[in-house]
Parts: structure tokens; C-alpha cells; sequence
């Protein structure tokens, strides 16, 4: 080869290197043809995975040291709303309805009375029978006539009413809340002391502390038992130790521990 053409074949490949290197370092002036920079990225510090973390429960305070107070006792319930009580369907009302503050003075009034001033001085009804016994009943509404006849706010039914009336010699009415109240607490304390003399020595002690349970034969669930199912089911019943009715005696017995119509 001679010396022109090594000369032409030197120049070609200078020209082919310059080009080459232009392409691969991209054009300045196009930025289609610049790589962008890589966003630095730098290594995070004290990553907690939160699934991991969770699953490590927290010790619990110390008693001692926890300041918190101690959560008190929820308070019972009243039962028996007002706004809950049904009549029966045949039942109906008959009359003018009396306030709840009325029935209840007629109801104390009632529970007061000393029914039996010469042979048992000492007996009494307790107050607190007579308002829950009333509100099972009735819910202290006065003008009530049930489906049996039981009447007013003792639902008194007309059989009682005859036999208060005839054994104490007196003209009470059903019709009268008054009255009504009157011959519901002379019915307890009729059956207080017929109970009283007849299975426990003529003791009338119709605290709660003398009943083991709401089923128990004491002389306060006999009372309440015979108050709704009368005293001839409750002697026949005496033997076995089981009450005729006890799940109305232990609604009433409830309802003396607590009662929506403690807000009256």
C-alpha cells in the first residue's frame, strides 16, 4: 500500500473515533439525549415494622403504681319503665286517672294503717311492699279494670273486697284509689298475721333478712306469693317448700331492691 493511501485510510479512522466519542457523551445542548441524574437516596435510620411492633403486647401497670380509680359497680337497673306496661286486651280503664304522686301518698297513707291495734299492735306492712306490690299490679294506675276484675292500683279483685270489708266490718271501694290502696295493704296484712301465727309462732317479721332466696318459705315471700295466688294455694303448697307463684314473688322481690318507680 502506498504511502497516499495509508494517508487517506489514517484520516477516515480519525474521523470515525471523533464522531464515535461525540454520540456517546450526548449532545449538551439536547436533553433527549442527557441522562437524568439519579435521585440520591440515602438509607433510612431506625425503621420499626409496625405488624412486629404490634404484636409485642405492653406490659401491664403495676397496681401499685397505677393512678388510675377503680371503676365503681355499675348501679342496678330500675325495672317495670311505665312507658313499657301493658294492659291485657281486655282490659280497660274506667274512670279518671290519677297522678303518680297521688297514688303513691295513697299507697303510703295505706301502708301506715295499724290493721290489727288490739290483737297484733306490732304488726306492720312495710311501706316498701305495698309501692312494688302496687306497681307489679298496676304500675300505680288507678283506673285499671283487668280481665279477672282485679281493680285499680292494689288490683283489688271483688271477692277480697267483699272479705275485707265483711271480716274488719268496713265499706271500703275498689272504685276509690284511695280506698283501693287501703284494701290492698289490709289484705297483706291480713295474710301477715294468718302466716304469721300458722308456721312461725306469731312472729310478723317481713324483713328480707329472714328469706334465704326469692323461693324460700319465709313469712315476706308467703305473703307476697298469697297477695297473688291466695292463701289456700300457698298452705297447700307449704308442705312441699315450694311456692305456688314464684316468679311473681321474685318480680316483687326485685322491685323492692330496685324500681323505676323510685323517680315518682
Amino acid at each position: 500500500m502506498n504511502r497516499r493511501m495509508l494517508w487517506l485510510v489514517a484520516a477516515v479512522a480519525a474521523v470515525l473515533v471523533v464522531a464515535g466519542c461525540g454520540f456517546f457523551r450526548g449532545n449538551n445542548d439536547d436533553p433527549a439525549l442527557v441522562a437524568a441524574p439519579l435521585p440520591s437516596v440515602s438509607e433510612p435510620e431506625n425503621i420499626v415494622d409496625p405488624v412486629i411492633e404490634s404484636e409485642e403486647p405492653e406490659p401491664e401497670p403495676s397496681p401499685a403504681k397505677s393512678s388510675a380509680k377503680p371503676k365503681s359497680k355499675p348501679k342496678a337497673t330500675p325495672t317495670e319503665d311505665p312507658n313499657n306496661f301493658q294492659l291485657p286486651e281486655c282490659a280497660h280503664r274506667e274512670g279518671k286517672e290519677v297522678s303518680k304522686a297521688k297514688a303513691k301518698a295513697a299507697l303510703k297513707s295505706a301502708a301506715a294503717r295499724k290493721y290489727w291495734p288490739t290483737s297484733a299492735p306490732k304488726l306492720t306492712v312495710p311501706s316498701r311492699l305495698v309501692l312494688t306490690t302496687a306497681w307489679h299490679e298496676s304500675g300505680w294506675t288507678s283506673n285499671i279494670v283487668n280481665c279477672d276484675g282485679g281493680r285499680g292500683l292494689m288490683q283489688v279483685m271483688p271477692d277480697t273486697e267483699a272479705f275485707i270489708n265483711q271480716r274488719f266490718e268496713q265499706s271500703f271501694a275498689s272504685t276509690d284509689y284511695r280506698q283501693n290502696a287501703v284494701l290492698g295493704a289490709n289484705y297483706l296484712a291480713w295474710l301477715t298475721k294468718a302466716f304469721g301465727d300458722q308456721y312461725f309462732k306469731g312472729s310478723y317479721d317481713l324483713s328480707a333478712g329472714k328469706c334465704k332466696t326469692h323461693r324460700s318459705m319465709c313469712l315476706l315471700n308467703m305473703v307476697i306469693s298469697g297477695y297473688n295466688a291466695g292463701r289456700a294455694a300457698v298452705d297447700e303448697s307449704h308442705g312441699s317448700g315450694r311456692l305456688p307463684n314464684p316468679e311473681y314473688v321474685d318480680v316483687v322481690r326485685s322491685l323492692m331492691k330496685s324500681c323505676y318507680c323510685d323517680r315518682y
